[in-house]
């Protein structure tokens, strides 16, 4: 008899439950697994050489400063 009360709530399991789980469940993975999509890729290349462009100017100015003004590191650095 307690057998067949189990036997309800596994069909509605089987056939409403596991399936939209398993769909989630992969639907989410796959998005996690793409990584960078082409346009994301060429944005992070353009930031990145952006970047390097700025590091350099950076150095430049610090190394101006440290012709001008040789202990301008220690009034910045505290």
């Amino acid at each position: 008899m307690s057998g067949v009360f189990l036997v309800g709530p596994l069909i509605v399991f089987l056939i409403f439950v596991a399936p939209l789980w398993l769909f989630l469940h992969y639907r989410n993975k796959r998005k996690s697994d793409t990584g960078l999509n082409e346009e994301d890729y060429e944005a992070l290349q353009r930031l990145s050489a952006k970047a390097d462009v700025l590091q350099q100017r950076v150095e430049t100015l610090e190394r101006i400063l440290d012709v001008e003004t040789p202990n301008w590191r220690q009034n910045y650095e505290r």
